[in-house]
């Protein structure tokens, strides 16, 4: 058996942990997460974190490895990634990648070079406070590859450009392209067609969320670490921080969170719909996982 790397994206509320799950244990293989706030310490119920039951039943790994309080850079999360396939294979494992952020996803299957330069919140603000047409036309100075590749009403990503050329001295495009591993993969996508469907279980899950103890978790995180967290400004925290902070009804915090959930499910289904690598599934059919795991059995590496 060769060793490679099994992939499960897709929308968010999908699915996608379940069947991992389901497949992990049939596999003898380990999970690593590919979620951009799973990462972080105490953000467990409103980001459908594994529940410490599921992590008993199968080895998790990039799930609670930062403080909130600390930035991970997707480079940060790579070398993570990258370091921990390399051992699993070394073990005889091939580990399944799950989760829904596409970058991290990307930066793993397709060995994105990524620049190793962490937020700098100063220079950042020093920048924005110039205007977006004035440090596009730096931009277009410093880098003017990457400027053709960025919109000039991008702001965002012309202050990464700029923020690394400032801090590394070299353009951003100098320092970008692909390494991809060797080994195979195998890309699994899990999304549902209809979309009412799909409604109804953000509806439901956010539902669950609050029964767990979702308010509780967010009011202890404002406790520790305080209302101006960035990542109490991410969907779901930012709405039920509202709400803890009497700005809107608990109706109306939930209602926005299920609308903004849609919004990024629709987000992720443009981002992985562009993968013609992706072998997809109805997550709602009642064979999934049999018709997983011949797709699986049906690869000729594994």
């Amino acid at each position: 058996m060769t060793l490679g790397l099994i992939v499960i994206c897709g929308p968010t509320a999908t699915g996608k942990s379940s069947l991992a799950l389901a497949l992990a244990q049939r596999l003898g293989a380990p999970i690593l997460s590919a979620d951009s706030r799973q990462v972080y310490r105490g953000f467990d119920i409103g980001t459908a974190k594994p529940s410490i039951s599921d992590q008993e039943r199968v080895p998790h790994y990039l799930i609670d490895i930062c403080d909130p309080t600390k930035a991970l850079t997707v480079a940060d999360y790579q070398q993570q990634a990258q370091t921990l396939i390399a051992q699993f294979h070394a073990q005889g494992h091939t580990p399944l990648l799950v989760g829904g952020t596409g970058l991290y996803i990307r930066a793993i299957v397709e060995g994105l070079k990524i620049p190793r330069v962490p937020p700098q919140l100063e220079l950042r603000s020093q920048l924005q406070s110039q205007g977006q047409t004035q440090i596009y036309q730096w931009l277009q100075q410093v880098d003017p590859q990457a400027a053709q590749n960025i919109h000039a009403h991008d702001q965002v990503r012309t202050l990464r450009a700029l923020e690394v050329f400032y801090t590394t001295g070299t353009p951003l495009s100098t320092q970008q392209g692909k390494n991809p591993p060797a080994y195979p993969i195998l890309h699994i996508g899990l999304d549902i067609k209809d979309l009412d469907q799909h409604t109804a279980i953000i509806q439901q899950r956010t539902t669950t969320m609050l029964k767990q103890g979702w308010l509780a978790e967010v009011r202890h995180l404002i406790a520790t670490y305080g209302a101006k967290l960035p990542l109490l400004e991410t969907l779901g925290y930012q709405e039920m921080k509202a709400y803890l902070h009497q700005q809107t009804s608990l109706e109306e915090a939930t209602n926005q969170t299920i609308l903004h959930t849609r919004q990024f499910a629709k987000r992720q289904r443009t981002w992985f719909r562009a993968n013609s690598a992706i072998h997809w599934f109805d997550a709602t059919d009642s064979d999934l996982l049999s018709l997983v795991w011949d797709d699986i059995q049906g690869q000729s590496w594994l």
